[in-house]
């Protein structure tokens, strides 16, 4: 009796498991690892396919939009007040502007940046800001090879349809009295920026917009003299939150978590990563900074800062913007590089 109790328990688990197979959305949850460090080591990126599904949709490409010849009269003959693509023809600057009122008009399309009755008047900053944007794109494209390679970006890997991209950051309020037993004991408001913890909230600040060092861990037990403060080390980790967060991968995405600071047992990704921080420190420095005086108030941070940014400006929660859909070698008039 026992033995036929135990077999019919052991027939019903097993046709329990096949209906929950079976079952709808039970696959959704079935994780499979990517490799993407060198093997032996546990470097992979674990996902399920409802997550690869939302990073699909959240990756969508825009409509394409047919090539345009770079033939026949310039666009400075055309039109008037064009200042940066000047090298274009007029049917190039014809079909790059569709792209811009796809690619960041959202609902006004050419009116978020122009003025419909006179498509030369600069009075929108919308539009003094966009040339400073194309400047930064094709210089992305031509001077960042090290970390875009030749996938390269567009206005769309950044804006996805709408004017203000997700992602900007802006310097942080100072704490003020109370703050600590207002925020959860943390001092200030947690957010994904800083994994939730109750370290620096905004960690970018001196790092993405200045020439404050990563810091990495001390190797000698004693050190002679001062060195960096607990705060430095703090917003190193805040930051690698940030950027894990930012491209939706785990730390082992680039580090040996055995050795975190070793280049040599770390991934090669680490290396592009590398990169894209210096990217990021050049494209606040040099393109968002100069606009500052172009903001109105309600562009503004709480200190009084524009926007500026990091890796999930582009990246939104991918490994590879877009998923590395190469959109820059069919838009060389934004500094791509053709296909061969």
């Amino acid at each position: 009796m026992k033995t036929t109790a135990l077999l019919l328990g052991g027939v019903a688990t097993a046709l329990i498991g096949t209906a929950l197979i079976f079952t709808p959305g039970w696959n959704l949850h079935k994780v499979h690892t990517v490799q993407t460090g060198f093997r032996g080591l546990s470097v992979g990126e674990m996902s399920t396919v409802k997550t690869d599904a939302l990073r699909k949709a959240a990756n969508a490409l825009p409509d394409a939009i047919d090539p345009a010849e770079a033939g026949g009269k310039k666009a400075t003959e055309v039109y008037k007040n064009v200042q940066v693509l000047t090298d274009l023809s007029a049917a190039q600057l014809d079909r790059v502007m569709l792209g811009f009122a796809a690619w960041v008009g959202g609902d006004n399309g050419c009116n978020t940046c122009h003025n419909p009755d006179n498509l030369a008047d600069d009075s929108l900053y919308q539009k003094r800001v966009a040339r400073q944007m194309i400047k930064m794109t094709r210089h992305i494209n031509k001077d960042w090879q090290p970390h875009v390679l030749q996938t390269g970006v567009t206005c769309y890997t950044c804006h996805r349809g709408q004017p203000v991209p997700k992602g900007v950051w802006y310097n942080p309020a100072p704490a003020t009295a109370g703050a600590a037993t207002n925020n959860r004991g943390f001092g200030h408001p947690a957010g994904a920026a800083n994994g939730y913890t109750a370290m620096t909230t905004v960690p970018f600040a001196g790092i993405l917009d200045g020439k404050e060092p990563v810091r990495f861990q001390q190797l000698n037990a004693l050190v002679a003299g001062p060195g960096p403060s607990i705060q430095t080390t703090e917003k190193t980790y805040s930051l690698m939150m940030a950027i894990s967060y930012g491209l939706g991968v785990n730390c082992t995405y680039c580090h040996s978590s055995r050795v975190f600071w070793s280049w040599s047992e770390g991934n090669p990704l680490r290396v592009n990563a590398w990169q894209g921080i210096n990217m990021v420190k050049d494209l606040n420095a040099n393109f968002l900074a100069p606009l500052q005086a172009e903001w109105p108030k309600d562009r503004l941070g709480p200190t009084g800062d524009g926007p500026k940014l990091y890796c999930m400006t582009c990246h939104q929660g991918a490994p590879k913007p877009l998923l590395g859909a190469q959109l820059a070698k069919d838009w060389t008039e934004l500094g791509g590089v053709a296909a061969k």
